[in-house]
């Protein structure tokens, strides 16, 4: 009596001789933290070690490229002048103030955007529609409506930061499970508990990813909103340097905003990993 093979619904799973089992190419797992940090490494020095490659033998002229030397020269010139410190500390202080602003008004809009469906109605048209605009576009008002001073620079960077962090978070929240939201109704829970207690501790590290994405466009738009009259700040720095060809000045700003930019993106992941810790099997 010969038996018939079971159906392939109830056969084990195999992977295809195809699929190699390598740790490079490991599909959504994590991969051993040597390579890690091997791999993080060469992001940095290769186009370090390309950008030197290049003008050294490419015979380009400085004005256009260059050398990796003179920008570090160029950086260290600054340095003692404390001018790099002075654009630096300016641009700091213009993206914190302004980044914070937006981040304390569009967290909260953003929670009960994506929590009540009635504001996400009420509000949503008319955020689908500012977010199209272009932050810079909003300039010649601004200075009309607040001169030249600190405050249009700071309402550039919040404007181009507050409605897309709100859509951001709106989203984030209008994703949560709706059995945890009925499963804390069934034990008793309100609409304050069910908000505090259930809806933000599952939406922040998604909070957060807005906020670490949403800190670089605070950075980009340094550079146009100290155009309004700055007299300091890598982003009047650069475009000063521009106006001259001082093209090592020019390397300077852009490598130290990525500095920041990268110290406040690390920043970020180790507060999710610290706040979050429920997250980190997950990333």
């Amino acid at each position: 009596m010969s038996h018939s093979p079971p159906p392939r619904s109830l056969q084990p799973f195999t992977k295809p001789k195809t699929m190699k089992s390598t740790v490079f190419w490991r599909l959504v797992e994590d991969i051993p933290k040597p390579l890690y940090t091997v791999l993080t490494i060469t992001s940095i020095a290769l186009p370090l070690l390309l950008w030197w490659a290049v003008t050294s033998f490419g015979n380009i002229d400085p004005k256009f490229l260059p050398t990796p030397a003179r920008v570090a020269e160029a950086a260290g010139h600054l340095w003692m002048t404390r001018e790099l410190l002075k654009d630096t500390v300016a641009s700091l202080w213009r993206v914190a103030v302004g980044f914070l602003l937006a981040a304390s008004f569009s967290i909260p809009v953003g929670i009960l955007m994506g929590s009540f469906p009635s504001i996400r109605a009420l509000l949503e048209p008319l955020f689908g529609l500012m977010r199209y605009m272009p932050a810079p576009a909003f300039i010649p008002l601004l200075i009309l409506y607040l001169g030249i001073g600190e405050e249009p620079k700071i309402m550039l960077i919040f404007i181009g930061v507050f409605f897309f962090n709100t859509l951001m978070v709106m989203d984030t929240v209008k994703f949560v499970p709706k059995e945890l939201i009925e499963a804390t109704y069934m034990l008793g829970g309100d609409r304050w508990a069910t908000l505090t207690q259930v809806i933000l501790p599952h939406v922040l590290p998604g909070i957060l990813d807005a906020c670490r994405i949403n800190l670089a466009a605070a950075w980009q738009l340094v550079i146009v909103s100290e155009l309004i009259a700055a007299n300091e700040g890598l982003g009047r720095r650069i475009s000063v340097a521009g106006r001259f060809l001082r093209t090592d000045e020019i390397f300077v700003g852009l490598i130290v905003i990525g500095i920041i930019g990268l110290t406040f993106d690390l920043l970020f992941q180790y507060l999710l990993r610290v706040t979050c810790k429920w997250t980190s099997q997950q990333r």
